[in-house]
This record gives structure tokens, sequence and C-alpha cells, in this order.
């Protein structure tokens, strides 16, 4: 079986592909257009500094919050020398502090808040400084997603508005919602072997077996879902039945996975019937062995 890679668009190891990978070339475009959203949404729009924004923040954080990042614990498993990720990182850091200092002094001394905010906010996320106090999903959602659009804003606008603020709670929000999917997601991929799940027979005994996780697909996120809560269902000891999206369920019978039409009600039911028809069988056993 070929090996789950450690994020949906890593590609093989080795050479140039490491340094691509490195980019996360998702997300760091999803960012990028926070900053754009935030540039658009003020009085006056100023493609010149939309244009500065985008690249500082790509310096900072495609290139050096993911190399420091990778250096830290290699959530990527690239092959980069670690030089060379410590050198991607104070580079790209560098050229992305000139670039919010020319533009303070081209246009608001203001905007050195930003400049150092976003400098300091990549070692304390990335290497988890301060105790992990903003290595969570508040502090990315904060972090990585109202601060671009604020910044993007700012630059454009000069000052911070309740539209700004609102486009920020948005970016925020997403970003929540984004980040607390993605990390269980991230979890199965980069450290979960095989999931062990439990099927209840319809004699009201119980099969258990392991099922190796898939490896040479990406299912979307109802599906990275299923596989997590399998995992977490398992360790508890608990059914292996997952509830899926599309009105249909995944169930783990002798034949291994297999998804089947799912309703709430006629989900209780059987439930239900399977404990009555369990608690039937255990009573006949102890009876039988009194």
């Amino acid at each position: 079986m070929t090996e789950a890679r450690p994020a949906f668009y890593a590609l093989a190891p080795g050479g140039w592909r490491d340094y691509l990978t490195l980019l996360h070339p998702p997300y760091t475009a999803w960012h990028l257009s926070y900053v754009a959203i935030g540039a658009t949404l003020a009085p006056h729009f100023h493609a010149d500094r939309l244009g500065a924004a985008a690249a500082a923040f790509f310096l900072g954080l495609g290139v050096g919050a993911h190399a420091l990042d990778e250096w830290q614990s290699r959530p990527l498993q690239t092959r980069i020398p670690e030089r060379m990720l410590l050198a991607l990182t104070a580079l790209s850091l560098a050229a992305a502090v000139g670039i919010g200092i020319a533009g303070a002094i081209a246009f608001n001394f203001w905007l050195l808040v930003f400049v150092v905010a976003g400098a300091l906010l990549v070692p304390v996320y990335n290497l988890e400084l301060l105790g992990g106090a903003i290595h969570n999903s508040p502090g990315f959602a904060l972090a990585w997603g109202a601060f671009p659009l604020l910044t993007g804003y700012f630059a454009c606008a000069e000052t911070i508005t309740w539209v700004a603020l609102l486009a920020a709670g948005y970016a925020a929000l997403t970003s929540y919602v984004q980040r607390v999917l993605s990390t269980p997601v991230r979890h199965v991929r980069r450290r979960v072997a095989s999931v062990t799940g439990t099927a209840e027979l319809r004699d009201g005994t119980s099969d258990r077996r392991g099922q190796r996780l898939p490896g040479r697909r990406t299912p979307g996120a109802p599906a990275h879902l299923e596989t997590l809560l399998g995992w977490r269902r398992a360790r508890r000891g608990g059914r292996g039945r997952l509830r899926g999206g599309g009105g249909r369920r995944l169930c783990l019978g002798r034949g291994g996975w297999a998804r089947t039409p799912f309703s709430p009600r006629a989900d209780r039911a059987r439930s239900a019937a399977l404990r009555g028809r369990a608690r039937r069988v255990g009573a006949r056993g102890a009876g039988s062995g009194a």
C-alpha cells in the first residue's frame, strides 16, 4: 500500500518538490486572499499597496513561518537541511519587515505596528513560545485570519473602521473553523497507522477488526472526519459505526467498510432494538447458567 503523504498537496519528497511543498500553496493562497479582501474593502483601493502587502505576507507567512515550522517539527517530512530552513526563515522575515518599513515611511508610520506584530507572530506561534499561548485554534484564527485582513485594509485606508473589524471577524471565524476541521485530518495523515472498530451484529454480539487507512487517495472533509471518529470511538471501545454526510453512514461489516442509507429516527430505533436483543440474549444465558 502506498504511504499516505503528510498533506494532500505534498509532492513526493526530494529536490525542488520539497520547496514547493514547504509553501503550503493552498493555505498560503488562502491567507493572502484575506489581505486582498481587506484592501478591496477600503474606501480607496491602492493596487501598489496591496501588491506590497501581499508580497510581505507571502514572504513572512508563506516562506518564513512555514520554514520555521518545518525546522521545528518536520510536519511535511521534507529533506530540506535545517540550515537552509533557518536561512529561509531569516531572509524572508527580513524582506517582509523591509517591505513594511518602506510602506510606513511612504505613507503612514502607524503601519509599523502591523510590521512589529507580524514579525513577532511568526516565532511566537511556530515555536510555541509563551508556553504555546497562541499556538491553538483561536490564536491561529487571529494571527493568520484577522491579522492579514486588517493589515490589508490599513495599508489602503490608513485607518481601522467597523467595516474592517466585521471583516476581520469573518476571517477569524472561517480560519477557526478550518483549523478545527483540519487538525484531526493532519493527525490521521501524519500519526495514525490503522483504525480498529467494533460492529454490532443482529444477534447482539460484536465483531472487532482492524482496518488500514487509505493511503492512495485524498478523501474530502466528511471522509476525514469519519476516519477520525472511527479512530476515537475505537480507542474508547465504542461501536464502529460512523455517520457520514449526504444521508448515508459508514458501517463496518464482515466485508469491510460500506455506506448504507442513514435515517436518524430509524437508526435510534435500530439501536434500541439491538440493545433490547442483547439484554434478552444475556438474560437467557444467565437463566440457562442458573
